[in-house]
């Protein structure tokens, strides 16, 4: 398959002030790498909307073509792994950060981060979960190598009307786990119990106490809030029990004890789904192709969206207004 001599991609730029919108660029535009997609589908991350607005620091260089998380086919390739009409998937690598990223008709890739799409998966399934359901099922691996089984009791997901804690609960429930959820958004309680949830917690009825340890309540935590929710979290988990910690929506300071961790063995695994080694990688989407599949990516995704409407996408999203996952159509 030919690649046209220019296609279209959101990029955005930041010397001499930001400015980012649709643009004809060709693939000698893009940044080097072994394979070439036709892109069919992406997703908007938390990331995504800070890169796009200009309202966060993400990209490292300028220009670069916005979107960390991206699916389609193999165009061409000089890598033997890869053949025309591949189906495959790259998500965080440095795409939108040190590269150019998915928002693009047409996208160069390093070989090392493609990843073949799984049989189980469609491509538009890969991007509703993308980075998020990524990070999600990357928590659950690192937990489960630690030692974190479904018989040590639930397993509680905060910030969970989060795109990573939606699916996270929607995943541990698929491995077998019994998911509890806190939330700030307690009008959503019957959606999270839909996806899963066996009890749903207001955030404002959550008390963690002062003593460096409390009552242990939780058998481990997937925890995209950090801050005062982390410390809280550390002292009422169970014995030897994991948190992964993921986010930062709540703070990024850390004031606890060593108490949890010398007494209790309590572990907090750290989450950087960005840089995931391949290996790691291809387990966690083996398994979010088979056994940890969620059973509500339909219900999970509420938007689609296009190349022209993302900068409408964007600022709903840093305000706080957006709701579940929304993929956008390349």
């Amino acid at each position: 398959m030919a690649v046209p001599a220019s296609f279209r991609a959101f990029r955005i730029h930041g010397d001499g002030g930001h400015r980012a919108g649709i643009e004809q660029i060709g693939l000698d535009d893009l940044s080097p790498g072994e394979v070439v997609v036709r892109a069919e589908w992406s997703s908007v991350n938390y990331k995504d909307a800070l890169a796009g607005t200009g309202e966060g620091k993400i990209l490292r260089r300028f220009p670069l073509v916005g979107g960390i998380d991206v699916a389609g086919h193999v165009v061409a390739s000089s890598d033997p792994r890869f053949r025309e009409g591949d189906p495959v998937l790259c998500t965080g690598s440095g795409l939108s950060e040190t590269r150019d990223g998915g928002y693009s008709e047409y996208v160069r890739l390093p070989a090392e981060w493609t990843i073949p799409l799984p049989a189980g998966l469609g491509l538009r399934e890969a991007m509703v979960l993308g980075t998020a359901g990524f990070t999600a099922g990357l928590s659950l691996l690192r937990m489960e190598a630690n030692g974190q089984t479904p018989a040590m009791g639930p397993v509680v997901v905060t910030g969970a009307t989060g795109g990573v804690s939606m699916l996270a609960i929607d995943i541990l429930t698929r491995a077998g786990y019994e998911a509890h959820a806190i939330t700030g958004k307690f009008d959503q309680l019957d959606f999270l119990t839909r996806l899963g949830a066996r009890q749903v917690i207001d955030r404002k009825d959550m008390h963690w106490g002062q003593r460096p340890m409390e009552t242990a309540i939780w058998a481990g935590a997937i925890d995209s809030v950090g801050g005062d929710t982390l410390a809280g979290l550390s002292r009422v988990i169970h014995p030897y029990g994991n948190i992964a910690a993921c986010g930062l929506a709540g703070g990024h300071t850390l004031n606890t004890t060593v108490m949890p961790f010398i007494i209790r063995g309590v572990s907090i695994l750290g989450i950087a789904s960005a840089g995931t080694p391949r290996p790691q990688r291809e387990q966690v989407w083996e398994r979010l192709a088979g056994a940890w599949k969620p059973a509500h990516l339909d219900a999970i995704c509420t938007r689609e969206a296009t190349l022209d409407t993302l900068s409408d996408v964007f600022p709903t999203m840093l305000a706080g207004g957006s709701f579940g996952r929304t993929v956008v159509r390349i």
